[in-house]
């Protein structure tokens, strides 16, 4: 007696298809499952024994084996479960194995028949579209998340009868369908807005530049200025995530069972703030079986990083590669996986130890030599990758009494996503979206400047010593300003605004 039911299973973000075959032979009572199977697989024996008993059914008191192909590659999880048990009840004649052919089945058992959500569902939904099932028989917690793929029907099931009574036709299952419009519409708004910032305008502008043009940026100000406070409403001025990046990073927390209770796809930027005290495989992935760290649950958002100077400088320097190659690749000895990684890096840091250093108001106790070893932290190559650096100062009393009405998120994204507009249009032949992601070719091409921009840039850079590097930098920012004024050529006061956004490289800080 051998039966097959389909299934599948994930690999980093993506879902290959898994041939799930039970034959059932005379012998010795014995249940063995074969085709690389974890030990989280191969305890589905006694969850589907144990649930088939308690849903009514008969389990055959022979030998059993079960065969996960393809069986070079491991299978993890406890989405087998369903599979293995419906192929069971398929091998003893209670289901007829031609209505098994064109559905693809997932779901963990308990032991008394009820189907627990499974990690993945999203990723293996898309898996069978392309694969040309009919439909997937998904657990009732995972249907809204499944069914946000077109195309493709989704079953959401409570129980192994009511699955069993599906395929014997005794009962209908109604598929799940998802409103992605609604969806986009009913959540994407922001609890936090900027015209709740008092005072800090130079800052704001510097996010708004930073957010026009996918830059990278680092806030440094004393204790209690707003840093965090303007990080945190970063988000709400970033353009609208698309379909796509939202399907992207939906698979992203799909695959690693974060999204959240009831909803059915991430429909704002991520905006991730880990602890100091993270390890470099938490905020770039790993473990034995490979997981995305924070820089890809950052993916197609924010990845703020709070007191930067906190964190452990080994921990800091893992974000090199993903900051240049949007993505992280993270090699075991059975596999290789590529989880994305492009986001913007928001930090934010003291100026020194006790954090008044350059704050008239306050006395800084620090000595020099302490300073360096606080900045010194941070490494060059880091630096490297951060576009704009802004200082932002205590906030003045007056500014925080003033009743002066401050621009709101609304308005402020209208600009960056006009900014962002024209930079597709300028890449649309390229593979980069932003003026952050310009190599030396583009910037050749894109950020001609004029005798007077030219002249002012060559005083800037011999008077406060910048470097090639910063200059280039200079460059990138004055063609994100220029968008963002909506002009073709970079002028002097485009030039002259990047130039502010470069502390770090006059020696100030």
């Amino acid at each position: 007696m051998l039966a097959m039911v389909l299934s599948s299973a994930v690999i980093g973000i993506d879902a290959y298809p898994v041939e799930v075959e039970v034959d059932i032979a005379k012998g010795l009572p014995s249940f063995t499952t074969v085709g690389l199977p974890e030990a989280s697989v191969k305890e589905s024996r006694e969850r589907v024994k144990s649930a088939i008993a308690n849903s009514g059914y008969f389990f055959p008191d022979d030998r059993i084996t079960v065969n996960l192909a393809p069986a070079s590659i491991k299978k993890e999880g406890t989405g087998f479960d369903l599979p293995i048990a419906i192929g069971i009840l398929s091998a003893t004649g209670v289901i007829m194995q031609k209505r098994l052919s064109g559905y693809s089945v997932l779901g963990e058992l308990s032991l008394d028949g009820r189907i627990k959500p499974v990690n993945g569902s999203l990723p293996m939904a898309l898996a069978a579209k392309a694969a040309g099932y009919e439909g997937i028989i998904v657990p009732f917690d995972n249907g809204k998340e499944a069914s946000v793929v077109d195309g493709i029907s989704v079953f959401p099931v409570k129980t192994l009868s009511q699955v069993v009574e599906f395929f014997r036709n005794s009962e209908k299952l109604e598929a799940a369908k998802t409103d992605i419009s609604l969806l986009f519409d009913e959540n994407s708004r922001f609890e936090v807005d900027f015209s709740e910032v008092k005072g800090q305008e130079h800052a704001k502008r510097a996010l708004e530049v930073a957010a026009a043009g996918g830059h990278n940026i680092i806030m440094i100000g004393p204790p209690g200025s707003g840093k965090t406070m303007l990080a945190k409403r970063l988000p709400s001025i970033l353009p609208p995530i698309s379909f796509d990046e939202a399907l992207e990073t939906t698979k992203i927390y799909s695959v690693v069972g974060m999204l959240e209770e009831g909803d059915a796809m991430i429909v704002k930027r991520p905006f991730r703030s880990p602890h100091h005290t993270i390890s470099d495989a938490g905020l770039i992935g790993g473990g034995h079986a490979p997981r995305p760290g924070e820089v890809s649950l950052a993916h197609n958002g924010v990845l703020f990083l709070d007191e930067l100077s906190e964190f452990k400088k080994h921990v800091l320097e893992v974000l090199r590669q993903p900051l240049e190659d949007m993505k992280v690749t993270i090699s075991r000895a059975l596999t290789t996986i590529t989880y994305p990684a492009s986001f913007m890096l928001v930090t934010a840091m003291n100026p020194c130890p006790c954090g008044f250093f350059s704050d008239p108001k306050h006395e800084c106790k620090c000595t020099y030599q302490q300073i360096h070893r606080y900045r010194s932290k941070i490494s060059g190559p880091l630096m490297d990758r951060i576009d704009i650096h802004v200082e932002v100062p205590a906030v003045a009393y007056r500014d925080l009494m003033t009743d002066f009405p401050s621009e709101s998120s609304e308005e402020i994204k209208k600009r960056v996503s006009a900014a962002r507009l024209i930079q597709t249009e300028r890449f649309n032949k390229s593979k980069i979206y932003c003026n952050a992601q310009m190599n030396s070719r583009h910037i050749k091409k894109y950020c001609k400047i004029d005798d007077v921009a030219c002249g002012f840039i060559e005083s800037a850079v011999d008077k406060l010593g910048l470097s090639a590097r910063a200059f280039n930098r200079i460059l990138k920012i004055s063609r994100t300003i220029a968008d963002l004024a909506g002009k073709t050529d970079i002028e002097a006061d485009h030039v002259s605004e990047a130039i502010q956004y470069r502390n770090l490289d006059r020696g100030k800080l």
